[in-house]
């Protein structure tokens, strides 16, 4: 299914959980943990017990839960906090009802819903602290619409082209921006990628996009004081032969860079690289080596005529091309 808009994923999602239905939720299966007032009631000797002998034990309650062979076990695709907010209500039925539930939401993961929106119904999760939106539709995002306690949100494989809105109301604990296969293009969007919007960035994937400006880039990210892993591979800038030297040795507090870590030696190996300008070309050296083509015919292969032969002569000849 695909849904329009994060609100409605969520709450359809929330739905698959079943966490109004045994063994979880308000039922007659743990009556005396959520009604008070019915508990405060009972007078007769004996009357409590009976109501208890009808209930079940939260212990055995969450052993439902967790044991993978339970027909209320959680389904394969659901994640650690799926599990984790199951077992909560079923220690606090309470959480259910209303909206107390979105106080112990700390992680919302919608991957793959065809999600087009992140719309302001998020801001009911006031605990939010990380948001995945992986491979959906989502153009441009509305930083009003995000909870200001986010501190990781991650957008790879959208249609973000765009980082205006996002950086308008930036929430300001964000540790973690995941842009990784995205359509963002320099050098309009570098500007947004400074300490202005992101104080306590701490990790950042731009992998995969159309940036191509590496100066000015760097210049922008240099600013991010509290950056130590970033992602820039698979952008036309990282074909620049000088392009891991050149980030290595301007950014100084950077320990990880397109997943490999930044050692003493590689740092001294660069030293200086960032003042020498003049080896960032502007253009770049594609090698391509064809080890093997399959499905063409090999001419060879086939019987040579004789010279006198009246057959006729069959030639093959192939070209190949490549689109870029």
């Amino acid at each position: 299914p695909r849904y329009s808009s994060v609100s409605a994923a969520f709450w359809e999602h929330l739905r698959y959980l079943g966490l109004q239905d045994f063994p979880c939720g308000l039922g007659s299966w743990n009556k005396s943990r959520f009604d008070a007032h019915t508990c405060a009631s009972r007078s007769q000797p004996g009357q409590e017990e009976a109501v208890l002998l009808d209930e079940e034990n939260p212990e055995v309650l969450l052993e439902l839960l967790r044991d993978p062979h339970s027909p209320w076990a959680l389904p394969p695709d659901c994640s650690s906090q799926d599990q984790y907010l199951r077992e909560v209500v079923v220690l606090s039925p309470e959480l259910v009802c209303g909206s107390n539930i979105f106080q112990v939401i700390r992680t919302l993961r919608i991957v793959g819903k065809g999600v087009e929106e992140v719309d302001e119904g998020l801001l009911q999760l006031q605990e939010l602290e990380e948001l995945i939106l992986s491979a959906n539709q989502i153009c441009r995002v509305t930083s009003a619409n995000l909870p200001r306690t986010l501190k990781v949100l991650e957008l790879c494989c959208n249609a973000v082209a765009d980082l205006q809105d996002l950086c308008t109301q930036a929430p300001p604990q964000l540790q973690h921006l995941g842009l990784g296969y995205n359509k963002l293009c320099g050098p309009s969007q570098d500007k947004y990628l400074t300490v202005d919007f992101w104080p306590n960035l701490v990790s950042l994937d731009l992998s995969f996009n159309s940036l191509t400006d590496l100066l000015e880039l760097v210049s922008q990210l240099s600013s991010l004081q509290k950056l130590r892993i970033l992602v820039l591979q698979g952008n036309p800038l990282a074909l620049i032969p000088t392009y891991r030297g050149f980030l290595v040795d301007s950014l100084h507090k950077l320990s990880i860079l397109d997943d490999i870590h930044i050692g003493p030696d590689e740092r001294h190996q660069f030293q200086g690289l960032a003042r020498q300008r003049e080896l960032m070309r502007s253009e770049a050296q594609l090698v391509v080596n064809i080890g093997e083509i399959k499905g063409v015919p090999d001419p060879s292969t086939h019987q040579h005529l004789e010279v006198d032969s009246e057959a006729p002569v069959i030639t093959y000849s192939y070209s190949v091309t490549y689109e870029f």
